[in-house]
C-alpha cells in the first residue's frame, strides 16, 4: 500500500466526510506539487484558484515569515499596519473610491456583501437580491441560498429567504426577477463552479444599467476570478463597468485564509460600529502576504501572462475538440478554462491525474483548468501532451 493511501485512510478516519481526496500532497514548488509517495504533478487547480503566484513563491514566503516574527494577530479593537496598507492598496487598485471590509474566506466576504446590501436597503424595506442559476457564492446558509444550484442546497431547508434566481447572460430574465423588494444584483463575471461560463459584454453592461435605473447595488463575486486570473486584476475591469461592491478571497493572500469586500463611496459607511465584524479579518500575516501577492502580480504583469497563456491553452484544447466527438466546447477567460465533455468529467480528471496533471470538475460536464499564472510555455507544452494521452486513454485514438 502506498503512503498516499495510508494518509488518506488516516484522514478519512478523523475528518468529517465532506471531501474525497485522491492524493496526499506533501509540498509544492512553482506550478507543481509532490505527493507523499514522491510523485510530481503539474497542478492546474492552484488549490482551486489560489496559487496564482505559484507554490513556494519566495517573496510571499518571506513576507509571511517576516510578519510572523513581528506579530501574528491583534484584534479589531486595534489597528494593524499591514491591514491598513492593504485596504488602501485595494481601494486604489479598484478606483471605486470607497472602503474595505476584511474577512477570512470567500463565503464570509459574500456574506458581508449580502448583509451590507440588506442594511443599505433597510430604510426603504428592500432586502431581496437577484442571483443566478448555476452561480456559486459559498457554503454558509446565506451564501448557499444565494447559490442557484440545488445540489449544494439539498438537506439544508429552510434556507434564508430574500433571493430570486435569474438566468445568466439573460437580461430579460433579470428584469423579470426584480420586485419592489429588490436591493441588489449579485453575479460572477465568470461562473466558476457552475461550468466556467463568462458573462457577455452586453450582459455586464446591461446589469450595470439596470442597477443605475432602479437604484440597485451591483455586486460582483470575484472570489475565483480576482487577482489577475482572467486577464485583468479584477474580472469586472475587463468589461469596462464598475460594480458598487466586489468580493475577493482565494488568491488574495497567496494561500493564507483571507477574504475582502470592497465597496464604493455609496456603501462605504453603511456598516457602522459593531454592525458587522470578523475576529481574524485583516489578520496582519495574511495582509502582509496579500501585499506581497499584489506586488509580485503587478511587477510580473501576471494578468497579461494569464491572457496570453490562456489563449494558448484554449487554442490547444479547441484543437482536441475538433478531433474528438466527446469534446463539445472550450470556454473561459484568461487562465480560467473549461473543457465541456459529453459525459461525466470526472473520468477525464482521473485520467489526467494518472498522467501527472491535476484538474477540476465544474458544473455537470466540464473539466476546469486553473493553473498558476506563472505558467511557462514549456510547462503548458508538457501539460498538453498529458492531456492528449489522457484523451486517448479515455476516448480512444482521435479521428
Amino acid at each position: 500500500m502506498s503512503k498516499n493511501q495510508d494518509v488518506i485512510d488516516l484522514f478519512n478516519g478523523a475528518v468529517m466526510p465532506t471531501y474525497s481526496p485522491a492524493i496526499a500532497i506533501m509540498n509544492g514548488k512553482g506550478v507543481t506539487v509532490t505527493d507523499v509517495d514522491g510523485r510530481k504533478y503539474y497542478d492546474f487547480t492552484s488549490g482551486i484558484g489560489i496559487h496564482t503566484c505559484g507554490y513556494g513563491n519566495p517573496a510571499i514566503v518571506k513576507a509571511i515569515q517576516d510578519q510572523a516574527a513581528v506579530i501574528t494577530h491583534t484584534s479589531n479593537l486595534f489597528v494593524n499596519v499591514p491591514e491598513t496598507a492593504l485596504a488602501k492598496k485595494l481601494v486604489a487598485m479598484s478606483e471605486l473610491g470607497g472602503k474595505v471590509f476584511f474577512a477570512n474566506s470567500g463565503a464570509e466576504a459574500n456574506e458581508a456583501a449580502i448583509k451590507l446590501a440588506r442594511k443599505y436597503g433597510s430604510a426603504s424595506g428592500r432586502y431581496e437580491i437577484v442571483t443566478f442559476r448555476n452561480g456559486f457564492h459559498g457554503r454558509t446558509l446565506a451564501t448557499v441560498a444565494a447559490t442557484g444550484q440545488a445540489w449544494c442546497q439539498e438537506g439544508y431547508d429552510p434556507l434564508p429567504v430574500g433571493f430570486a434566481y435569474a438566468d445568466y447572460n439573460d437580461l430579460e430574465s433579470v428584469k423579470a426577477a426584480i420586485t419592489d423588494k429588490t436591493v441588489a444584483i449579485m453575479l460572477e463575471a465568470v461562473q466558476g463552479e457552475g461550468g466556467v461560463t463568462p458573462a457577455t459584454q452586453e450582459f455586464m453592461e446591461g446589469v450595470r444599467a439596470i442597477c443605475d435605473e432602479k437604484d440597485l447595488l451591483m455586486i460582483v463575486d470575484e472570489v475565483q476570478t480576482g487577482m489577475g486570473r482572467t486577464g485583468t486584476m479584477f474580472a469586472w475591469q475587463g468589461y469596462g463597468v464598475k460594480p458598487d461592491m466586489f468580493t475577493l478571497a482565494k488568491a488574495l493572500a497567496g494561500g493564507l485564509p483571507m477574504g475582502a469586500l470592497v465597496g464604493n463611496a455609496k456603501v462605504a459607511d453603511v456598516f457602522t460600529a459593531s454592525s458587522h465584524a470578523s475576529t481574524f479579518g485583516g489578520n496582519p500575516v495574511a495582509a502582509r502576504a496579500a501585499l506581497a501577492v499584489i506586488e509580485f502580480t503587478e511587477k510580473n504583469n501576471l494578468p497579461k501572462r494569464a491572457e496570453e497563456m490562456g489563449e494558448l491553452l484554449m487554442n490547444a484544447l479547441q484543437a482536441k475538440v475538433d478531433e474528438y466527438d466527446k469534446l463539445l466546447e472550450v470556454r473561459g477567460k484568461g487562465l480560467m478554462v473549461g473543457l465541456v465533455v459529453d459525459g461525466d468529467p470526472k473520468v477525464l480528471v482521473d485520467a489526467l491525474r494518472d498522467m501527472g496533471l491535476l484538474a477540476l470538475t465544474a458544473g455537470g460536464n466540464v473539466v476546469r483548468f486553473l493553473p498558476p499564472l506563472i505558467l511557462k510555455e514549456s510547462d503548458l507544452e508538457d501539460a498538453i501532451e498529458m492531456i492528449s494521452d489522457a484523451l486517448e486513454n479515455v476516448y480512444g485514438t482521435a479521428e
